[in-house]
């Protein structure tokens, strides 16, 4: 199947129907914004005939109640729902017609049906008009009269899925559909035929595609805080479930019920060990319809086996056609196509034939919802196309008048009673108290409806005296009758299906968390599912649950968090008091195509004591060709035991995989939270406004090593260093941010919507720090004093014990493991973190502490060695020539040699310290005793220390340079020199900075001090005179460019140096770049810090004036050169020299104005606004930040 051709289609249909179909709304004087008079009888000179007023006024309708987006959505989705349907019945041979839709015989583009139209025998077909529209060569009309012909004449036999076109969806039927490009066209051309011959999987992925693109709407908008809303549920949560998944499911759950009752049957649908193994190794045979993906019980113990037995008992009784199974959330119907394949092999197994089975599936069996329309119009189709499959005459089944008696499935959309009429309820009522009652509870309990879906729980009713009064309606003439037919008929339908219980429920639920839901949603689910309201998928779960009979099964796939999440606690506590766990099937990320990891989880409703239930674990890299490479994966943590250990370990994570081992060290250790005291610190409420990164600002105002709050507060500084978690680093680092802490900004926090000043008793103290969010393990860093931490970067406080030992288990692989049973996120939360289990072996601190000391100091020596580190002294190519003098020939220095003695300290560092955490690992493991479940071993990508890399650290040494340039950097001074403060010509003894601060960068020698012949002087003055050319021929060839070593450089400062700064920066440059465009007609950089009110002045009359001059006299030379020029090849070489410099003269022109604007202002900036805000005032002359 070509997804990309599906998707591809899919996304680009959805906003051709839209468009088209709102086009044809225009036609009617409908648009978004103007409606022209309900009550009119022509618009835009066209006369309306009567049918078509009748349409629009229901087209303005539906627009006034929903919004005029929504009915056009709606209205598309519907069209192309129809289009999709009609295209796989032609493909299949289907359609009761026997005529092609959309192609002829050989699937080119070319309509049968209308080849055919003068033969047709379709229901209602006015041959009359055919003929009139065929004499006068209105193909377009004709073939859009016969679409909706075609659509209407499948009423009869699927309603669910061509509801009689005689409403609004007619009237916006999309025009020019035989043309070329058109949303037929294609999807003919573009969607290969054979993928058609799936209904359950094209119609699954269209449905998926259809809707990707709002979906990312929705999202978007949930990040500004905009609700999820009922119309937006269904695309905000669908998702399509991979097949072998859904087998899993249902063979786990109704398969499971069934053998259980017919333990005979197991040998004829579960697989030989030949068979299976045949299956997952690729050979698929399509008429093969064995359980390849039912797992078989684990052995039980005497007394839960007599539990078993009396279950089996129970469903040996059962006959095929008294189960009932359902998915409340069914989408595009992908679950229940496959209900209805295993349904039909226990029928099948019973002795039922095809025809009979089929008609009892439809009409005893299975049950869908879904609370998108458009989605139960789906899977209403699916589940039909499967009866067709197995029958090939099924939709030409007559009644004994020879009228259509097609079985329909009950299949549903969730429905609404807020529009129903009281005259209507009254006339069905019929004065009968037992009908008035039970519509009043019905109509009362979903009012609403499509706010909450199947997690309703609706009273049962009386339903087959309610069934028995709609059937008298039927019969009476009453202008209510169709009203009663068409609302009330469908609403009871849906009470019905959400009141029965079942033996089996299947389903994929929505994942919405409490913060997407809508106010209405929100309120009813903490009122009704208060241990599950965090998640929609865990409320289902819940429900689910209580709507499956005793002993019954629910198998839902779900987000994997309930298994481990504190938020879910109580839930998953009363769940395995009261629940058995048949099978867990755990997935990780992308398993299932999705950035987080899943779990299939198969509840008996009931508790067994001591049940042994059957655990997997699918990873990413086990899939392959959209499948498990084998199953189940014996290696990947497959277990079979009972739930019964999991209330040992603190919270009960669903933590199948552990040993008994691991249980004993959370009995026999002491939880973390006796040790350490894990604080969340403050949300600032608005971090674009509080937080810097800390070059950002005057490095005098940021106050390092303070004690406490008062102390800070004592001192005028304006900045605090904090803690906000980053990237996955251990023992050091990450020393990134400061945060705002003075009186003005305290009072300004207090101002913001979200803002939270927690824990501030424990800012400034020394402590160990973690990044809340993280794609790596756990990685602790420890936390000198003076800083204060937020959400993102939490820290623990040592309150008994010592700081480094319990750094050294934080960082271990013993935490890691244990972390991991309780996390199934890539968050590491602070309640999680209390609950390790520290277990403590005397002889053993001192030695962790020494080497946890070390690891520190190593660690900090690797982040003080980059430039945005606030403790960084002197770039390590500049370190190397002090700290090892007798190496080098002074004068005569070579930065191939710094770069070797750099490299040399990385390589030492990176592998003393990946040593080092293997021997704490050793030591942790042997003491938790954990040798059969984890090995000392550190990858070398754990390890987070970095090695010598050419190209970086070449480029590290270029920013320094630029850094001395400026005089941030002196080489012969550790530290900033100057970042703000007061200037000290005093730091700047061997190379002086840029008097101006104001560097050029040229394509060409224009100015002296350009910042080419700047960086060749600090080499020069650095490293000596005899060692320059080498040295620039090392950094030309670390850079990679073509061309002689100076070339390369200065190509480097005018294409590539800013965008590596902006990015080493996190795109806050601290040196700017004055950009004129493409041409390169100028460029220049200034150091923030050294920003004065007249610095653009001075840029403009010092800088682009003269460069202007130079063009000129360039231009009036070059001019003459191509005069003068012998040849063609000299004249067309000069004349492209010349119009570069014209491009370049003409674009600085147009620069100098907008300099000029800015110059005249005399602009003063302040650093504490930072650079975001400061850079948007200059953005017209500045080169934008990628």
């Amino acid at each position: 199947m070509d997804k990309n051709a599906i998707k591809k289609y899919a996304v680009w249909a959805r906003k051709e129907l839209i468009s088209r179909v709102a086009q044809k709304a225009q036609q009617y004087g409908i648009t978004e914004t103007e409606m022209v008079d309900a009550g009119a009888d022509s618009v835009n000179g066209k006369v309306l005939s009567a049918e078509e007023m009748q349409q629009r006024r229901a087209l303005i309708v539906q627009i006034n109640e929903k919004g005029y987006q929504q009915v056009m959505e709606e209205v598309a989705y519907t069209w192309f729902n129809r289009f999709s349907a009609l295209r796989f019945m032609e493909v299949n041979g289907y359609l009761p017609s026997h005529v092609r839709v959309f192609t002829d015989e050989n699937n080119a583009f070319k309509p049968q049906i209308l080849a055919e139209a003068l033969h047709l025998e379709l229901d209602k077909l006015d041959k009359d008009k055919v003929y009139a529209l065929k004499e006068t060569e209105q193909t377009e009309e004709l073939y859009k009269y016969l679409l909706i012909v075609q659509c209407n004449a499948l009423n009869s036999i699927l309603p669910g899925m061509f509801q009689t076109i005689a409403d609004y969806t007619e009237l916006l039927l999309p025009d020019n559909l035989l043309r070329e490009g058109s949303v037929i066209e294609q999807m003919i051309s573009q969607i290969p035929e054979d993928n058609w011959q799936d209904a359950v999987q094209i119609i699954g992925w269209l449905y998926q595609y259809y809707n990707s693109e709002k979906k990312d709407g929705v999202f978007a908008a949930l990040k500004k805080n905009v609700k999820i809303t009922k119309e937006n549920i269904p695309a905000a949560t669908q998702l399509f479930t991979p097949d072998w998944i859904v087998r899993y499911m249902v063979e786990n759950s109704l398969g499971r019920l069934w053998v259980e009752g017919h333990p005979d049957t197991k040998t004829q649908l579960l697989p030989t060990p030949e068979e299976q193994a045949a299956y997952i190794a690729g050979s698929r045979d399509p008429e093969d319809t064995k359980w390849h993906y039912y797992l078989e019980e684990a052995q039980q113990e005497p007394q839960v086996q007599a539990q078993l037995s009396e279950i089996s008992k129970q469903y040996a009784d059962l006959t095929p056609e008294q189960i009932k199974v359902i998915d409340p959330c069914c989408g595009s119907g992908h679950i229940l196509a496959y209900l209805f394949d295993v349904l039909m092999q226990i029928y099948e197994n019973y002795g039922y034939t095809p025809r009979d089975a089929v008609a009892s599936i439809l009409q005893n069996n299975l049950y869908g919802l879904d609370i998108d329309d458009r989605a139960a119009q789906l899977a209403y189709f699916a589940v039909m196309m499967k009866a067709v499959r197995y029958d090939k005459r099924f939709l030409k089944r007559k009644d004994e008048d020879g009228e259509p008696d097609v079985p329909q499935p009950h299949v549903y959309a969730i429905e609404e009673s807020n529009r129903i009429e009281k005259p209507d309820v009254e006339y069905f009522c019929n004065g009968k108290l037992e009908l008035n009652d039970a519509m009043h509870t019905i109509l009362t309990q979903l009012y609403d409806a499509k706010e909450y879906g199947s997690i309703l729980t609706i009273t049962p009713q009386d339903w087959d005296t309610l069934y028995a009064r709609f059937d008298e309606v039927a019969d009476e003439s009453s202008f209510h009758r169709e009203s009663i037919r068409k609302k009330l008929l469908p609403l009871v339908r849906v009470a019905q299906t959400l009141a029965q219980k079942y033996d089996a429920v299947v389903t994929n639920p929505p994942y919405m968390g409490s913060s997407g839901m809508g106010a209405k949603l929100a309120e009813y689910v903490k009122k009704n599912y208060p241990d599950s309201k965090s998640d929609l998928f865990a409320i289902f779960i819940e429900h689910g649950n209580q709507m499956v009979k005793p002993n019954g099964m629910n198998s839902m796939v779900t987000m994997q968090s309930w298994m481990f999440l504190s938020s879910f606690e109580k839930m998953r506590v009363n769940l395995l008091q009261t629940k058995t766990i048949t099978n867990l099937m755990h997935m990780e990320n992308m398993v299932m195509g999705i950035a987080f990891g899943t779990a299939v989880t198969v509840f008996r409703n009931g508790h067994i004591n001591r049940y042994k239930g059957t655990y997997n674990h699918v990873k990413y890299e086990d899939i392959q060709n959209d499948i498990p490479k084998e199953f189940p994966i014996a290696e990947n943590r497959f277990a079979q035991v009972s739930t019964d250990n999991f209330a040992k370990i603190p919270g009960s994570p669903v933590a199948y995989w552990v040993s008994q081992k691991v249980i004993d060290d959370f009995s026999n250790g002491k939880e973390l939270k006796g040790f350490i005291v894990a604080k969340h610190g403050m949300t600032t409420g608005n971090v674009e406004f509080c937080l810097r990164q800390w070059y950002e600002c005057d490095f005098e105002k940021i106050g390092f090593n303070f004690e406490s709050e008062k102390q800070f507060l004592r001192s005028g500084k304006t900045w605090a260093p904090h803690h906000k978690g980053g990237a996955y680093r251990k023992w050091y680092g990450n020393n990134d941010y400061v945060v705002g802490y003075n009186t003005y900004f305290n009072e300004k926090m207090d101002s913001f919507p979200g803002h939270r000043h927690d824990n501030p008793d424990f800012y400034f103290k020394e402590g160990i720090t973690w990044t809340d969010l993280t794609s790596g393990t756990l990685g602790a860093r420890y936390s000198p004093t003076g800083f204060i931490f937020d959400v993102s970067g939490p820290t623990a406080f040592v309150k008994t014990g010592n700081l480094y030992r319990l750094l050294g288990f934080m960082c271990s692989k013993i935490a890691a493991y244990f972390m991991d049973i309780f996390n199934s996120t890539m968050h590491f939360l602070v309640g999680q973190m209390n609950q390790l289990p520290v277990i403590e072996r005397t002889e053993d601190n001192e030695k962790i502490e020494f080497i946890v000391k070390n690891n520190v100091t190593l660690s900090k020596a690797d982040w003080d060695s980059f430039e945005t580190s606030w403790d960084f002294t002197r770039h390590p190519f500049i370190k190397a020539i002090t700290k090892y003098p007798h190496q080098m020939d002074v004068g005569n220095i070579y930065l191939a040699e710094c770069y070797d003695i750099w490299a040399g300290e990385c390589e030492e560092r990176f592998e003393k310290l990946k040593a080092n955490e293997e021997e704490l690992n050793r030591i942790f493991i042997d003491i938790y005793g954990l040798q059969d479940e984890l090995t000392p071993e550190v990858e070398d990508k754990d390890v987070t220390v970095r090695k010598a890399d050419l190209g970086r650290d070449v480029r590290s040494f270029i920013s320094y340079a630029v850094g001395c340039m400026f005089g941030r950097y002196s080489p012969t001074y550790d530290g900033l020199a100057y970042a703000g403060g007061t200037w000290d010509d005093g730091k700047y003894n061997t190379y002086k900075p840029d008097a101006d601060g104001i560097i050029p960068i040229c394509d060409d020698e224009y100015f002296e001090d350009d910042m080419m012949g700047r960086f060749v002087e600090f080499v020069r003055v650095v490293y000596g005179d005899g060692s320059l050319e080498d040295n620039l021929r090392f950094i030309a060839n670390a850079l990679g460019g073509k061309g002689q070593p100076k070339e390369v450089i200065r190509n480097y400062f005018l294409n590539d140096f800013y965008a590596d700064h902006c990015k080493i920066y996190q795109k806050r440059p601290i040196y700017w770049l004055f950009d004129s465009g493409k041409k390169n007609g100028f460029k220049c950089l200034i150091y923030l810090h050294r920003y004065q009110p007249d610095t653009i002045a001075r840029i403009r009359t010092d800088y682009v004036h003269e460069q202007q001059a130079r063009y000129r006299t360039a231009i009036e030379g070059l001019e003459k050169q191509v005069a003068a020029a012998t040849s063609t090849s000299e004249r067309v070489k000069l004349t492209k020299q010349l119009n570069k410099v014209q491009a370049q003269d003409n674009e600085l022109h147009q620069y100098e104005e907008k300099v000029h604007a800015l110059a005249d202002q005399m602009i003063k900036i302040d650093l504490d606004d930072g650079v975001k805000h400061n850079y948007e005032i200059f953005k017209d002359v500045l080169a934008k930040i990628k």
